[in-house]
Parts: structure tokens; C-alpha cells; sequence
């Protein structure tokens, strides 16, 4: 899939929100970590990065048959992350708190607001494609706190 269908996609979510977001797209995430978009509080823009989209469809799903359909969810996602009228304090929160366990539960919140706002945004979506990601993406914020209650 080209740049024009993702330009394309990411456009209608915003029309659809009314976001101010600015929008980059980028090929592969540095540093080596499977993270399909990014949203900057402070520069207001969400970067996606297509290559990493791809990883994921394939890693969950097997094929890239759902594609363009996770791409519209992890847009969703950072969509989210913009919407967020909790963010900025829940970031802060989370960098002035030194428990670590808390920082955790702060963490899934973050993302957890997200998904909200994705669902909300999402009501023509595959469900069991839009649950499947959201379960997928806060499996290891789940687990790291559970193991520190274990």
C-alpha cells in the first residue's frame, strides 16, 4: 500500500474528529521497536510509521489482508492520545512518580484513554479486528503490572 491510501485514511479520521493534529509518515520507527505511530504533545502531530504497521498485521493477523483496516485503528489510537484532555497531567504524573508500580498503572491508563477514544471514533469497524489490536497492544502494560503484584 502507497502513502496515498494512508494520506487518504488518516485524512478522514481527522475530518471525522475535527482534529488540528498534524499528521508525518514515516517508513520505520528508530531504535529498533515495533511502535506503528507516535503522538507529540508537544508539537501536536502524530508520526506513523507504515514498515511497523505492516510488522504488526503480519505478526497478529498473518497477512496484510487487514492492512489498511489496522491502519485506521492504530491511527484511531494516536488520535486518542491527541484527544486526550488528561494527558499532559497524566504524563506528568507519570514522570514525577518514583513507584514503580504506579508508573505502570499510569502507562496502561495512558493507553487505555486511547483505545476509549478509538472505539468511540471506530463504530463501523471489524470489532473482533479493533479488539484484537487493543488487546494485543495492552497485553505487556497488563502483564508488567500483574507481575508486579504476583
Amino acid at each position: 500500500m502507497n502513502r496515498t491510501i494512508a494520506k487518504q485514511i488518516f485524512g478522514e479520521l481527522v475530518a471525522r474528529t475535527g482534529s488540528l493534529v498534524t499528521v508525518s509518515i514515516r517508513g520505520r520507527f528508530p531504535g529498533g521497536r515495533n511502535v506503528g505511530g507516535k503522538y507529540s504533545m508537544n508539537d501536536h502531530c502524530i508520526t506513523m510509521y507504515l514498515d511497523e504497521i505492516k510488522k504488526q498485521c503480519l505478526n497478529i493477523f498473518g497477512s496484510l489482508e487487514r492492512y489498511e483496516e489496522v491502519l485506521g485503528i492504530v491511527f484511531a489510537h494516536e488520535l486518542g492520545h491527541s484527544a486526550d484532555i488528561h494527558l499532559a497531567a497524566l504524563s506528568d504524573r507519570y514522570d514525577m512518580c518514583e513507584d514503580e508500580l504506579e508508573r505502570k498503572k499510569i502507562a496502561l491508563l495512558i493507553e487505555e484513554n486511547a483505545w476509549h477514544y478509538a472505539e468511540e471514533i471506530l463504530t463501523e469497524a471489524d470489532q473482533s479486528v479493533l479488539q484484537t489490536m487493543i488487546y494485543v497492544s495492552l497485553q505487556s502494560y497488563r502483564e508488567a503490572i500483574a507481575q508486579d503484584i504476583a
